[in-house]
């Protein structure tokens, strides 16, 4: 009796099996998230990281794509390089149709190679240096608007605020140094002088030498263009050592937390940022999902992040879940509508339309500068 029941058991689960399977429900579609989920740069990853996986939650509570489940895989890529090819290689390795995410430009950038070579197509959400349009064999597309609509911004304001010495600092990295070298082609081709442009070492705590080389040359503005963590000791020290004119920042140093470093210091500093949440009025509902789900305000690159992962579910239910349908469905795509703005790319896969905005640090937030 025992083996008959045995053989009852494994013959009940084989075609419990074989219904799960031809109906399609154990089906499921493999999505690749990359971001810095480690490093100094994690309070941003996390961020991106949350927002696509609400997007997926709500878009799976609806049944999925043709009731076919959405899974994720994360790749770490640490904004490094090196760890950045690892968490691609890896994704690849995972099978994954395609791969959402791109915080750090330098460490984006090699895996454009690794996924291309794999086929594989990328919706980039945050990093936008223009190394990587240059470096894009096809697959790879921003929705974040690149570093030279930011130098536009950037110089743009600059003329407003009749600065006519402008000093640079960056790091180095891909993102900083292009969005540096863009800045200061733009504002020579205004007519107007670079008067230094330095470089430091992520990390550095003390910056009292390169103070004191950017006070002699007298700038009428200070531009940061890498990340908050380390710009926000610049302006502090920047500040507490005399400079009391206009100091600007680039969309890497847009987090909150460069006011909770620098203090009373960050206090009419300029950004240049892509569009938060908090002033899109179709991110309401995102917002209020984000707060209740994460108990936590959804930081700056939150909403690219949740219409990257739309715009990929969107491209799919359009083209299947073949990975080169998925790249000419994402070349094809106009006006798609997301929470921070229509989405549409050029002949580059770019985003079509500039979408930044300057905001001025205000009793320690940041707020939209009129």
């Amino acid at each position: 009796m025992r083996k008959h029941l045995m053989k009852f058991a494994l013959l009940l689960a084989g075609v419990c099996l074989l219904i799960v399977s031809s109906t399609g429900f154990a089906e499921e579609i493999k999505v690749g998230i990359m971001v810095p989920t480690t490093g100094s740069e994690a309070t941003y990853g996390k961020d991106m990281e949350n927002a696509m996986l609400l997007a997926l939650a709500e878009i799976n509570a609806k049944g999925g794509i043709n009731g076919k489940t959405i899974v994720t895989v994360t790749g770490d890529d640490g904004c490094d390089p090196q760890q950045a090819a690892a968490a691609a290689s890896k994704l690849v390795s995972e099978n994954v149709v395609a791969v959402v995410g791109g915080y750090c430009s330098g460490s984006t950038l090699p895996t454009l190679k690794i996924y291309g070579d794999a086929g594989i197509p990328v919706i980039v959400t945050a990093a936008n240096s223009t190394k990587l349009v240059a470096a894009n064999p096809g697959n790879a597309f921003l929705i974040n608007s690149t570093g030279d609509d930011q130098a536009n911004t950037a110089v743009k304001l600059f003329e407003v605020k009749k600065a006519k010495k402008l000093a640079i600092v960056h790091q180095g990295d891909g993102y900083s140094e292009d969005l540096a070298k863009l800045t200061a082609e733009q504002w020579k081709k205004a007519g107007h002088d670079v008067v230094a442009m330095e470089i430091i070492n992520k990390g550095e705590q003390d910056h009292s030498s390169l103070v004191t080389r950017l006070k002699s040359k007298a700038p009428d503005a200070i531009f940061w263009t890498a990340y908050y963590a380390d710009g926000a000791l610049l302006i502090k020290q920047l500040r507490q050592n005399g400079y009391t004119k206009i100091i600007a920042v680039g969309d890497g140093s847009n987090s909150p937390k460069l006011m909770e470093i620098a203090g009373k210091a960050a206090e009419g500093v300029f950004c240049f940022s892509n569009p938060t949440v908090e002033y899109l009025p179709a991110a309401k509902a995102f917002a209020e999902a984000y707060n209740k789900k994460y108990n936590q305000e959804p930081g700056p690159y939150s909403a690219l992040s949740y219409d990257g992962m739309n715009l990929l579910v969107d491209t799919m239910k359009r083209a299947g879940t073949d990975k080169a349908a998925i790249t000419k469905a994402l070349k094809e795509t106009k006006g798609f509508k997301g929470i921070a703005g229509p989405i549409s790319f050029t002949a580059q896969n770019k985003l079509a339309q500039s979408n930044f905005v300057v905001l001025v640090a205000k009793g320690g937030k940041w707020a939209l500068a009129k």
